[in-house]
């Protein structure tokens, strides 16, 4: 049997493919790491938000007189505080989003469209303070009518979160409002023509619903706006470029006045791309002139932040009987949330990806629907259409008598392979891992009573977004690299070994650090399964250009070429 090494892949590196300690391993485990709700500053005091009791409600009005007047109560806020924004898709520092429902998102104003849906936010000297406050604020709600299920939402008689809702992507554009934000297409070849060549059809329907990413560290913030305007954010986020621009977007602050500090993150799993405290604690900070401290309770982390979508999909695949699978169809309809923006385009994109299928259709539709709003869940959408799609697959391969595996090997995706959304895969290792699995001992060996064994494929891109590294070398020989990408996965490490390679100095040399936003240059968040790459070439390419400078000083110095 084969001895697999950790590095079986991995030649030439001294540093890179091994396993050091990671930077941030002893303060873990020491608990002397700085995670949101460890920061405070002088001064600061408590901020909490109340929330609507109701799916669906339309405010009509909001009483905070009773709450302002409790001592100790330094600040009162709603959504008439924070400034109206256009609607529109903008994106200022690449942030591509419609500020209109990003506003409404941080705070309701017409109406709330989830239970839990912040309506108010109150600044006290201290907790029990602050709960009182909130039990003093007055809302009147008309109930309305809501929906939960993708299905359902989409119905024509269904309760509408927006009034004036029209889908997109279908012709000729619809005159009456729907929950149905978009439709979106994709296709490649002839359905038809796939259809008749296969021997064996199978169409089946599958539900699957939101699943929360469940991070073990609440969402928290200590945000400071000092009387210049200059406001101080230390969260806990997957992108602090992310949450200087949306903060001062949302206050009509200019981007410069915001400073973004990341504190040591406990989880994310995606679900901390999204901006939910740092704009409401930035406001209450302005308005009393101290600084604010915010921390989600678990009940508000599961009532109000994101989780993936849950998604309804029927899924339609041909196989001839010596296992060529011919045409490949597929419907996702993914619940947004309270506002647009489901994964449903990599749900699409990713579906039939690993296989190479010349006939194939994906069509998505993003559905709001009154649950929070959906956020990033690792690899968002690719693994809810692939639940779909590969039980498909296993019932195909179970209906023509043929291994799983190797039904999967033989439709296999390869460089070359055209993607349903137009360019070829330039890049392989799906055959390669397949056989690798039925090589292996694990994959053969006879199955006890009540075992089973299972297969099953999935397809992911690396995001895109810029990053930026800055690395110096200190005047004792040691390194600095300094990144803008939060640390969820290790990153630091990579980093530093990267750098380590580069330099050819020993990895205990180079230290790295996530950078605020003045410190360092615009980086995208951490996602998408692209830090490693794109920062990682980001403090490679620093690294080869700051040797590039010493050679080329230390040549003018000994007067020899560089």
């Amino acid at each position: 049997m084969k001895e697999y090494a950790v590095n079986d892949i991995v030649t030439g590196f001294k540093w890179v493919g091994t396993r050091p300690i990671r930077p941030d391993g002893v303060p873990k485990v020491t608990g002397r790491a700085m995670y949101a709700a460890d920061y405070t500053m002088a001064g600061a005091i408590i901020g909490k938000i109340l929330r609507s009791p109701h799916a669906h409600a339309r405010i009509r009005s909001i009483n905070t007189s009773k709450a302002e007047k409790l001592p100790g109560v330094k600040a009162v806020i709603t959504a008439k505080d924070f400034p109206e924004q256009k609607f529109e898709y903008i994106g200022p520092e690449r942030v591509a989003v419609n500020f209109w429902h990003v506003t409404r998102n941080i705070m309701a104003r017409e109406k709330t469209l989830y239970e839990g849906h912040a309506v108010a936010a109150v600044a006290a000297i201290d907790a029990a303070t602050a709960d009182e406050a909130l039990s003093l604020i007055e809302v009147d709600y008309e109930v309305l009518p809501h929906v939960i299920d993708v299905d359902e939402a989409m119905n024509e008689d269904a309760p509408l979160l927006f009034e004036d809702m029209i889908t997109r992507g279908v012709e000729p554009t619809p005159t009456k409002p729907s929950n149905i934000s978009k439709r979106l297409e994709f296709k490649i070849g002839d359905l038809d023509a796939g259809w008749a060549r296969a021997d064996v059809i199978v169409e089946e329907e599958f539900k699957t619903a939101a699943v929360h990413q469940g991070y073990i560290e609440p969402h928290a913030c200590c945000v400071r706006v000092d009387p210049d305007g200059q406001t101080e954010v230390w969260s806990s986020s997957q992108g602090h470029f992310v949450v200087r621009a949306l903060t001062a977007k949302l206050l009509n602050k200019p981007v410069g006045d915001v400073r973004c500090s990341p504190a040591e993150i406990g989880g994310g799993f995606g679900g901390k791309t999204v901006v939910y405290l740092e704009p409401v604690a930035a406001l209450l900070s302005q308005k009393t002139g101290r600084p604010i401290k915010m921390t989600m309770t678990r009940d508000e982390v599961f009532k109000a932040t994101g989780p993936t979508s849950g998604g309804s999909m029927w899924v339609k695949m041909g196989v001839t009987k010596d296992g060529k699978i011919t045409a490949a169809d597929g419907i996702f309809k993914f619940q947004a949330g309270a506002f647009p923006g489901s994964p449903v385009m990599n749900a699409c994109l990713c579906a039939f990806a690993p296989y190479a299928i010349e006939n194939a259709r994906s069509v998505g539709y993003d559905v709001v629907c009154n649950r929070p709003k959906s956020a990033a869940y690792r690899a968002p959408g690719s693994p809810i259409s692939a639940f779909a799609v590969e039980s498909v697959v296993d019932m195909l391969a179970k209906k023509i008598g043929m291994d799983p595996a190797e039904l999967r090997r033989k439709n296999a995706a390869g460089i070359g392979t055209p993607m349903i959304y137009g360019p070829k895969l330039a890049h392989g290792g799906y055959i390669e891992t397949l056989e690798a699995v039925m090589n292996h001992p694990a994959y053969k060996m006879p199955l006890g009573p009540n075992q089973g064994r299972g297969v099953a494929s999935g397809y992911w891109f690396n995001g895109g977004g810029e990053s930026s590294a800055t690395v110096q070398i200190n005047a004792d020989g040691t390194i600095l690299v300094a990144t803008g990408s939060p640390d969820i996965g290790g990153s630091r490490a990579s980093m530093a070994l990267m750098a380590a390679e580069t330099f050819g100095v020993d990895y205990s040399q180079v230290r790295a650090i996530v950078a605020d936003t003045a410190s360092v240059g615009y980086t995208h968040v951490t996602g998408g399964s692209r830090v490693t790459f794109a920062t990682g070439m980001a403090v490679v390419d620093a690294c080869k250009k700051l040797v590039d400078d010493l050679r080329a000083r230390a040549a003018m110095i000994w007067d020899v070429d560089a």
